[in-house]
């Protein structure tokens, strides 16, 4: 580890990773662009999983947010229970209009870490978050990780991994479903498993 992410003695807490979850977009690329319908239950992610990932990536406290849009006036309450449960903190968001009430509450977030320590981790593949991204990237005290499914990411994101930015799999990397998913994409020859295939 570098001297640049070593503790600072006269800081209270312990360095942390915030994971901000975007729970809209992953559900949908997941439904979308990965298994063309609306995922099983068995075949959503297990956010239990993404946290330990999440956890174990620098090996540090992590800090789960769960964003959820509630503009209907309603809370999927066996969920936001099972997120509790797991040790997410729920955010359900609602809005007066057709404003994304998710991705304002998740770049809001991402403005407010600017002003403390520790690293982000973003699960989502949305471009909207590119500016807080870049913005965080040009900490040199802060490490800042995507998770997502790669092939669906947004491209730009990909640009800044040269600055920095470290892209995690949700399927390959964090070990985040229960199910092989139906998926086509460029495969690192170390990774490749014949055995999926036959």
């Amino acid at each position: 580890m570098s001297a640049a992410f070593s503790q600072d003695p006269e800081r209270t807490t312990p360095r942390r990773t915030y994971l901000i979850v975007d729970g809209e977009n992953i559900d949908a690329t997941l439904g979308m662009n990965v298994l063309n319908r609306r995922p099983a239950p068995e075949e959503r992610p297990r956010w239990d999983r993404i946290s330990a990932f999440a956890e174990k990536v620098w090996s540090q406290d992590v800090v789960p947010l769960f964003f959820l849009n509630a503009t209907s006036g309603q809370m999927p309450m066996p969920f936001v229970q099972a997120l509790l449960a797991m040790g997410y903190k729920p955010i359900p968001l609602a809005a007066q209009g057709a404003e994304k009430v998710v991705d304002v509450g998740i770049q809001r977030t991402l403005d407010a870490l600017m002003d403390r320590p520790g690293d982000v981790l973003l699960a989502s593949h949305d471009g909207d978050f590119l500016p807080q991204i870049e913005a965080l990237l040009a900490d040199d005290d802060r490490r800042v990780g995507l998770i997502g499914f790669r092939e669906f990411v947004n491209a730009r994101f990909t640009e800044l991994e040269q600055r920095g930015l470290t892209m995690y799999d949700l399927e390959a990397d964090a070990d985040a479903f229960t199910t092989v998913l139906p998926r086509v994409r460029i495969i690192p020859i170390e990774e490749f498993d014949p055995l999926r295939y036959l």
